[in-house]
């Protein structure tokens, strides 16, 4: 079997989230996937079924994703990671399809520029958290996620992510618990931490951006779809200017890093699609 390791969501070339994809996986059972993902050790690998002529599917293909110890039901990086590499294959060319996910069915776009859009679904605001409560699992004082502005909760377009802003500043010199990450995520049906810090006016990106998912084993990643979905729907919600395009880093406190672009549709400041951008970039090819 064969195997591949892409980057996804890279910045010019580099950096990027490192995720698995197999791209002929019609054969393979829930076991053999979970042993493959596992032995690659990726924060999640793709498994692709092309459906485009199965008349039993309504999605050109289907994707399911597993972390090292689980599967989940979407996960943003390892499909544009899916689809870069179809193209690079020339199993796809420029122009739209649709995936079939755990979390429903999608749409990816193939861009003539060569970056991948995808679409992910619409955002659900959960519960909110006391500050104390994620403050002591990160290490911090409260007052160093307090804001008036800006809440801690759970947000979700395609996977339950906690929502955290912090005091400008702080960001990089977080040491996580990740035991207590694992507890709080746990009270919460969250698969995970997605920390952000607004930038300075007149810089090029929105926010910083850094994701702890313990839960699912991954301690750290340094660029996550789903969540940077649910952060754009989140400063559309609170930011009272709606605004409905974004660009994020990640990965800077790991040395890897990555650039997210999210774009909004809305009627009346209520958003009706959410569509998360970026390239992928081919690492090697992996024999099994």
């Amino acid at each position: 079997m064969i195997a591949y390791h892409v980057n996804a969501f890279t910045l010019e070339g580099t950096g990027g989230n490192p995720a698995g994809v197999v791209l002929d996986a019609n054969q393979l059972t829930s076991k053999e996937m979970q042993k493959v993902a596992h032995k690659l050790g990726f924060s999640e690998t793709a498994f692709i079924k092309d459906t485009r002529n199965d008349d039993d599917y309504q999605a050109d293909f289907q994707i399911r994703f597993f972390t090292p110890n689980t599967e989940v039901d979407f996960c943003g990086h390892a499909t544009l990671a899916s689809f870069a590499l179809m193209h690079k294959h020339s199993i796809v060319s420029e122009g739209c399809y649709v995936q079939q996910t755990k979390a429903g069915l999608l749409t990816v776009e193939v861009n003539e520029n060569g970056s991948i859009t995808q679409q992910q679904t619409l955002p659900q605001f959960l519960e909110k958290i006391p500050h104390a409560e994620v403050a002591q699992s990160l290490g911090l004082p409260a007052d160093c996620l307090t804001s008036d502005k800006y809440p801690i909760q759970c947000v979700t377009t395609g996977l339950v992510d906690i929502i955290i802003p912090v005091e400008k500043g702080v960001l990089d010199s977080i040491n996580p618990n990740d035991q207590a990450i694992i507890d709080v995520c746990r009270r919460y049906n969250a698969i995970g931490y997605h920390l952000f810090e607004l930038d300075s006016a007149g810089t090029i990106f929105s926010a910083n951006c850094r994701n702890f998912a313990p839960l699912v084993d991954i301690p750290e990643e340094s660029a996550t779809g789903s969540a940077s979905g649910a952060l754009a729907a989140y400063l559309h919600k609170y930011n009272s200017k709606h605004p409905i395009s974004f660009r994020f880093e990640q990965g800077r406190a790991m040395d890897a890093l990555s650039e997210i672009f999210v774009s909004l549709s809305e009627v009346d400041d209520v958003i009706d699609g959410v569509y998360v951008s970026g390239y992928g970039e081919l690492i090697q090819t992996i024999q099994l």
